[in-house]
C-alpha cells in the first residue's frame, strides 16, 4: 500500500461520531401481575400527536443518563412505583417502529404484587390494569380492559407486551419465578393459580404439586391459612 492509500484507509477508521445517523433510544416497562381475571399489564393513555390510544410505560433515555438510570425514573415518574425488580427483555429496533423517527426501545419486563399496582391507579385517569389477550399465533398482544372492550397498545408495544409473556411463560418451567407474586406465605393451590394464569390454561394438580416440591422451590412451615370454607390448606414460603 503505498503511503496516500494508507492516509486514506487512517482517515476512514477515524471518522467521528457525528459521521453517523443517531437514533433515539428509549426504554419501555413491562410491568405484569395477577389480577380479577388473570395475567394483566399496567398500560398508561396516550392522548398526544402520535397516537390516541394506550401503550406501556416508557420514555427516552437521557443523555447523561445510564438505561438503569432510565428504568428507576420510569418507574417513578410513569408507573408511580417507587422501585420493583425488573429484569431486560430484549431490545426492539424495527425502523419503521415509531411514527416520529429512528427510535431503538429496551424493553424490560417485572412482576409485580396486584396490591402494588392497584395502589398506582388510585387518583390516576391515565394508568389502568388490564388482562392481557395474546394473539393466535402469540406474536402480538392487546389489553382487555374492566368495561370489556380490547384495546391494541400504541408502536410495537403489542408485540413487547407477547414477547414478555412468551419469556416469562418459559421460565415457569425451570424458575420459581412465580413465587414474585404471591405474598410470604401462601398455598400450593394459590400457586397453581398464579402458574395457570400465566400459561392461560388449566394444569393437572397432582403433577404441579409433585413438580413444586420435587425441585425445592418452596417449604412447608407447619401453619395454615384461616377462614376457608373447607379443610385449611398448608402455608408454604419460599426456600433459602
Amino acid at each position: 500500500m503505498d503511503i496516500m492509500g494508507a492516509a486514506m484507509k487512517i482517515r476512514k477508521e477515524s471518522r467521528s461520531l457525528s459521521d453517523f445517523d443517531r437514533p433515539s433510544v428509549a426504554v419501555d416497562l413491562v410491568l405484569l401481575t395477577i389480577g380479577a381475571r388473570g395475567l394483566s399489564v399496567l398500560a398508561i393513555r396516550r392522548d398526544d400527536f402520535v397516537s390516541e390510544t394506550w401503550a406501556l410505560p416508557g420514555g427516552f433515555v437521557h443523555i447523561h443518563e445510564s438505561l438503569d438510570d432510565t428504568v428507576s425514573r420510569l418507574l417513578r415518574e410513569k408507573a408511580r412505583l417507587p422501585d420493583a425488580f425488573v429484569e431486560q427483555l430484549f431490545t426492539f429496533g424495527r425502523p419503521d417502529r415509531d411514527p416520529r423517527g429512528r427510535v431503538i426501545s429496551v424493553a424490560y419486563y417485572a412482576l409485580v404484587h396486584a396490591e402494588r399496582l392497584t395502589g398506582c391507579l388510585e387518583g390516576s385517569h391515565d394508568l389502568a390494569l388490564g388482562q392481557v389477550g395474546l394473539s393466535a399465533n402469540e406474536e402480538c398482544a392487546s389489553i382487555l380492559f374492566p368495561d370489556g372492550t380490547m384495546q391494541p397498545l400504541a408502536f410495537d408495544h403489542g408485540e413487547i407486551l407477547a414477547t414478555a409473556v412468551r419469556r416469562l411463560r418459559g421460565k415457569l418451567d425451570y424458575s420459581a419465578v412465580g413465587l414474585e407474586l404471591l405474598p410470604k406465605l401462601f398455598t400450593l393451590r394459590q400457586l397453581q393459580e398464579v402458574h395457570e394464569a400465566i400459561l392461560g390454561g388449566p394444569l393437572a394438580k397432582p403433577a404441579f404439586r409433585r413438580k413444586v416440591l420435587d425441585r425445592g422451590w418452596v417449604k412447608a412451615t407447619g401453619k395454615f391459612e384461616t377462614g376457608a370454607a373447607f379443610r385449611p390448606a398448608e402455608l408454604y414460603r419460599r426456600a433459602g
